[in-house]
């Protein structure tokens, strides 16, 4: 049954009503509680229980980044060809087996910094095979016309479940200790696959013949998102945020952990608050969109960004900067919340179905592949200089992607972007006009990360 058989959805029925729509929401947010469980624990475990040094945290940030840099465009294009279901589900089996190997082996005595590193990397590869498939896969759950909304709730829910896992992550690593915190993620891991296996909506079929060549599908794939301006600034913006982030949160752990004395109960509700913030964000975007315009809103967003960075350079041990360093992540979050989902939708609504995935795997992989080398520069500038003026280093490199923005057309949308037309695209080597996309109409040729406030990629 294609997706357009809902037609509750598209006739303003409430999303809380859409079956498919729930069980894909209950599973993603699982996983991202999960996730903020292992953010949580896994640094405590690291910093802490295995006395790792600056350089190794930057090689074990590095080596959990390596993977969406490595495999993303070839996830994206099988998530394009096959069943997307299937490929989110195995991505969840994979990360809940190799994650318990953890907690196993600190029970054993056994568990090393290696071991931790080797996990990352299997783990990472994992999420990108499930993330490819989880972001492209809401288009073909709801109507096209509630894309935006949808993202707003998906982006407040899982910052609302981020906020709820940081919190029990601080519980359980001081109940059981950061290894067997870890259970939680593996728990939250088989919730989603189970989800997932109950989504009932067929998925589009694809049109291409799996004879055809992957490489000729990544390619297209990246041209298809260098031919559209639009889906092209997008991804300039999300790249250069995903580096300057990147070597900030290599070493933002270490720094409020060490440098800062913060206590692993108060890292935990820290990181609570900024989960709040993103909730905020998110459920405010689609109404900031309407009264300032996506564009407008988003810049303003990217120009807040930096200035949220300042408590934290500013700061030392103590209550009260440790209350001024929530706040300011309350808020970085918050407009990460809010123009995260408003890129993301802009994205989805402009790109046809059968190349959804793709469109997401070139954003992931631009982004994916910034974050090893800043965590790489993060690990030689704290080596060399100190952490502090690692940080600030990385604020200052969050002024690159409000100048891409601020020089893009973009800038001035008033309105989010309809979709242009009902026709697939040609072959994108011969295309000279934007790309079309289906409309919101039944359609049977169409088809988060577990990222808070709806990721940057």
């Amino acid at each position: 049954m294609p997706h357009c058989a809902e037609p509750p959805s598209a006739a303003g029925t409430s999303l809380w009503r859409h079956r498919d729509f729930r069980r894909y929401l209950t599973g993603q947010a699982a996983s991202v509680a999960g996730s903020s469980i292992t953010q949580m624990a896994l640094p405590v475990l690291a910093v802490l229980h295995l006395d790792a040094t600056t350089a190794q945290v930057a090689w074990l940030a590095f080596l959990g980044q390596l993977p969406p840099a490595l495999l993303a465009l070839h996830a994206g294009a099988l998530a394009d060809r096959h069943s997307k279901r299937r490929q989110m589900i195995s991505g969840d089996l994979v990360s809940a087996a190799v994650l318990a190997t953890v907690p196993v082996a600190a029970a054993l005595g056994t568990l090393t910094l290696t071991q931790l590193m080797i996990v990352a990397v299997v783990q990472g590869a994992a999420s990108v095979l499930h993330d490819a498939a989880a972001i492209s896969l809401l288009p073909s759950l709801v109507d096209r016309s509630l894309i935006q909304r949808s993202n707003s709730r998906v982006g407040a829910l899982f910052a609302v479940a981020a906020t709820a896992g940081s919190h029990l992550g601080a519980a359980l690593t001081a109940l059981l200790g950061p290894a067997r915190a870890l259970l939680g993620d593996v728990a939250s891991y088989l919730i989603s696959a189970v989800c997932t296996a109950r989504i009932q909506t067929a998925e589009p079929t694809s049109a291409r013949p799996e004879s055809r060549r992957l490489r000729g599908e990544i390619g297209e794939g990246l041209r298809y998102v260098r031919g559209d301006d639009r889906l092209w600034t997008l991804t300039l913006v999300n790249a250069t945020t995903s580096f300057a982030l990147g070597l900030l949160n290599t070493l933002w752990a270490l720094y409020l952990l060490r440098s800062l004395a913060m206590s692993a109960t108060a890292f935990g509700v820290v990181l609570g608050l900024g989960a709040l913030g993103a909730a905020a964000g998110a459920l405010t975007a689609p109404v900031l969109s309407r009264r300032y315009g996506p564009g407008p809103m988003m810049l303003a967003a990217l120009a807040i960004t930096p200035l949220t960075q300042l408590p934290l350079l500013l700061a030392s041990p103590g209550l009260a900067w440790q209350i001024t360093i929530g706040a300011a992540l309350f808020l970085q979050l918050a407009c990460a919340g809010a123009a995260g989902t408003t890129q993301r939708s802009i994205r989805q609504i402009v790109t046809t179905a059968g190349m959804q995935a793709r469109m997401q795997a070139v954003s992931t992989w631009l982004t994916s592949g910034a974050r090893p080398v800043a965590a790489l520069l993060a690990g030689a500038l704290g080596t060399w200089f100190g952490v502090r003026p690692a940080l600030t280093a990385g604020t200052l490199l969050l002024l690159v992607p409000l100048v891409v923005l601020a020089r893009s057309p973009i800038r001035a949308l008033r309105q989010m972007p309809d979709p242009p037309g009902t026709t697939l695209p040609s072959p994108p080597a011969a295309r000279t006009a934007a790309p079309t996309v289906p409309t919101a109409a039944c359609t049977d040729d169409g088809q988060h990360d577990r990222s808070l406030g709806g990721d940057v990629s």
